[in-house]
């Protein structure tokens, strides 16, 4: 298949940059958070680590999203790494629903978070700040605890739900090994 090259000179195409996108895999989570005694949660692809010192993430939230000033209000968020066998709570949490905790087993994380059971991860965040990210707002937490267990992460790419495969490459052991033995 050839490569299809665009140029952004000022008439994007959403459409395309976000097939281009679509071509780098991402984990899914769930990013919950109380507000005004209001739970609310959304499906993210967007997570990401920012640092280790201080522990920092991030993740974003467009700004035409019913649930921004939740978050924007919160002092507190969770994010929460959903495991292969948790699509159906990833399509729970990406449209819109006048509850969509109901019927889960929900447990109260810091700051009043709904934390939701099973997931692979979960990083318990107090708000750092936020950022403008053209229609898009970044939100930077502190992570204050975290949670996770062994199993097969939720991956999404190319517009659809996905597993990880994981490859045997000895270089990339090697690679794997030198990176951790330099964080500690």
């Amino acid at each position: 298949m050839p490569t299809a090259e665009v140029s952004l000179d000022g008439t994007l195409d959403s459409r395309q940059l976000r097939t281009a996108l679509g071509r780098f895999p991402t984990g899914v989570t769930v990013v919950t958070t109380t507000a005004h005694g209001k739970r609310e949660g959304l499906t993210a692809n967007s997570f990401s680590a920012l640092s280790l010192d201080p522990p920092l993430v991030l993740w974003s939230l467009g700004r035409k999203s019913s649930s921004l000033p939740g978050f924007m209000a919160a002092s507190h968020f969770a994010i929460q790494v959903l495991a292969a066998d948790q699509s159906a709570l990833s399509h729970r949490f990406a449209v819109p629903s006048a509850d969509k905790f109901q019927g889960l087993e929900v447990s109260m994380g810091l700051g009043g978070c709904p934390m939701l059971a099973g997931t692979l991860a979960s990083f318990e965040c107090a708000t750092e700040r936020t950022h403008d990210g053209g229609d898009h707002v970044l939100f930077v937490g502190r992570v204050l605890r975290l949670s996770f267990r062994d199993g097969e992460p939720l991956v999404f790419s190319a517009g659809q739900y996905c597993t990880a495969l994981p490859m045997y490459s000895p270089t990339a052991d090697v690679d794997r090994q030198a990176v951790w033995a330099g964080l500690g």
